[in-house]
């Protein structure tokens, strides 16, 4: 088992006007070269955008793209004609294939908008662009997977082997998580602190495991926190 943890503090910045982020991988002027990604997945931003303001109509391609609220609501447009707004308990996935233009705004005169923008490299290049949304109400002590490559009712579809959870759980509960054959786990504690294989996890401190067949997952207190399971080459 290969373990590495990335405390909250270590993680790239960027802070404008409008816009306050904190990059899990090297992203925009965030340059580590130790940090250029974790298997298929290639970005994780933690992203506080100012009422009112946003990213303006920008291109992605073959790129697996997902937005996961965290507070306030954030606005999406694109090129294929979707138009929607998200909030807490909403996630958006958009897969860019050929390419698509989009903008995401904060809508709200008076609240920020605190979301994650995650990317994961795509298996299918070159597919028709697509947006989805689902609202999930996640239940307590229990790790629901929400984002998935295989098509289902209960989450949302992207074109990769991979496989997003969150989690909700009470202080003391525990979980073990089976870990696909070539796959690793990415976690961060979103709120609250857990321990991954024993290894503590403060807000915002992320670890990756990888070489394992399973994990143990216990929450030290009220704790949220992300799952992402990816292919590994």
């Amino acid at each position: 088992m290969k373990i590495q943890i990335h405390k909250s503090e270590e993680r790239g910045r960027s802070d404008l006007e409008w816009l306050h982020s904190r990059f899990s991988f090297s992203f925009a002027n965030y340059r580590n070269p130790r940090r250029m990604g974790f298997g298929a997945l290639r970005v994780l931003n933690d992203d506080v955008v100012e009422p009112g303001m946003g990213f303006g109509a920008h291109e992605h391609d073959n790129m697996e793209i997902i937005s996961i609220p965290l507070e306030g609501e954030l606005a999406h447009k694109d090129s294929t004609g979707d138009e929607d707004v998200i909030g807490v308990g909403d996630i958006s996935v958009m897969s860019a294939g050929t390419g698509v233009i989009h903008s995401e705004f904060n809508p709200s005169e008076t609240n920020q908008a605190k979301f994650f923008q995650i990317w994961i490299q795509t298996k299918e290049r070159d597919i028709e662009p697509r947006h989805d949304r689902k609202n999930f109400e996640l239940l307590e002590n229990a790790l629901e997977l929400v984002v998935s490559g295989e098509k289902s009712d209960s989450s949302l579809l992207i074109y990769q082997d991979a496989k997003i959870y969150l989690g909700k759980f009470a202080k003391g509960k525990k979980i073990k998580h089976e870990i696909g054959a070539g796959m690793g786990v990415f976690i961060m504690s979103i709120e609250g602190k857990i321990t991954v294989e024993g290894k503590k996890l403060d807000k915002r401190d992320s670890i990756e495991i990888s070489d394992a067949k399973e994990i143990i997952i216990e929450a030290l207190d009220k704790s949220y926190f992300i799952l992402i399971e990816v292919p590994m080459e």
